[in-house]
């Protein structure tokens, strides 16, 4: 697909060179059901995969956290994806991709059913070792990177762990995906992209309370220079199952930038009864459950918010067709400005 009519539909929104940094996550889809099937679409330019990387092109972040993106041990499926980035104008050489904890085996009956080795008695939900994980891709370099997702959940001061068999605790780790401190050099000050994908608060009785609390980590963990907490919460906070108060507290720290799409809310379908502003919502789902606003970008205090969206237009936009084959899942923008470094600010 020629990418050229389609960077004219962001052309208003796209930074140019000496505009804010812009910051991008999405929950793309690049998750298959075996180690090894996303780097065989990748290499067969599966029309997935090729919806996705156009869609993060013509967006054109500076940095991106994709949130449901399948690890492997030599990063080979993320090396080829950014190739297809690269090959449709937007290189982004800088990669991240940690092994996550969805799929890690314990050898433990967590969810108690009776059988080990299934997908949720892995440290996070997973059907195998990296099964929907987390990759971060950027234009700038990274620097210090903090590696949170061995921490146990039972760790973390006022934790909502439920009861667990006595062998589980002492292993159970809170990240269901991973959290990361990751700083970005930018031309301005660094910046801190605080970076995890959450549990959905449902499925099982113990996903509501790690959901809290893979949020409330946070609270325990923010860095004193500028920062964005970015990923997938899976809580919207007006509608859906999830416990809000986490996210209440953080938003005590941060801004947020309530980045808004361009579609048409529809009062008779997936945004019935919604308590929500459907133009919020970054998940499409069909009723009952409705859309949902679970993908966030929030910036620190210290930084300055020029721009935000969440692409996600109507039909005849060119652009539609394209984010409705790539995922359920929107991707979400900000730009921001970062405060001058500390020394050149004293002179």
């Amino acid at each position: 697909m020629d990418l050229k009519p389609l960077a004219l539909a962001l052309l208003l929104a796209a930074p140019a060179a000496a505009d804010p940094l812009r910051l991008a996550t999405w929950n793309p889809g690049l998750s298959r059901e075996g180690p090894g099937l996303l780097l065989r679409d990748i290499e067969a330019r599966d029309p997935q995969v090729m919806a996705a990387a156009q869609i993060i092109a013509v967006t054109a972040p500076d940095a991106i956290l994709l949130t449901a993106f399948d690890w492997d041990l030599d990063g080979r499926a993320l090396s080829a994806f950014a190739a297809l980035l690269a090959e449709a104008g937007h290189p982004m050489p800088h990669l991240l991709a940690p092994r996550p904890n969805s799929g890690m085996p314990t050898g433990l009956d967590l969810d108690g059913d009776g059988r080990r080795g299934q997908p949720r008695d892995a440290q996070g939900y997973g059907r195998f070792t990296g099964h929907g994980g987390m990759a971060l891709l950027s234009r700038l370099p990274l620097e210090a990177v903090t590696d949170h997702s061995g921490f146990l959940w039972r760790d973390l001061p006022g934790h909502r762990m439920p009861a667990l068999p006595p062998e589980a605790a002492p292993l159970q780790r809170l990240s269901s995906t991973g959290h990361w401190d990751v700083t970005l050099r930018t031309p301005g000050a660094p910046l801190h992209l605080l970076a995890f994908a959450a549990t959905p608060p449902a499925f099982e009785p113990r996903n509501i309370a790690r959901n809290h609390d893979e949020t409330a980590f946070w609270l325990g963990h923010l860095p004193s220079e500028p920062f964005a907490v970015i990923g997938n919460l899976n809580l919207d906070p007006a509608d859906g199952a999830g416990d809000p108060a986490a996210f209440d507290r953080l938003l005590a720290h941060v801004q947020d930038p309530l980045p808004r799409s361009t579609r048409s809310p529809q009062p008779d379908g997936a945004d019935a009864g919604q308590s929500g502003d459907p133009q919020l919502d970054t998940a499409e789902y069909p009723a009952p459950t409705g859309n949902l606003r679970l993908d966030y970008i929030l910036p620190s205090l210290d930084v300055t918010v020029s721009g935000s969206g969440v692409l996600w237009p109507d039909p005849p936009d060119p652009l539609a067709e394209l984010a409705a084959k790539a995922s359920h899942r929107k991707l979400v923008w900000i730009d921001l400005e970062l405060p001058a470094p500390a020394e050149a600010a004293r002179n």
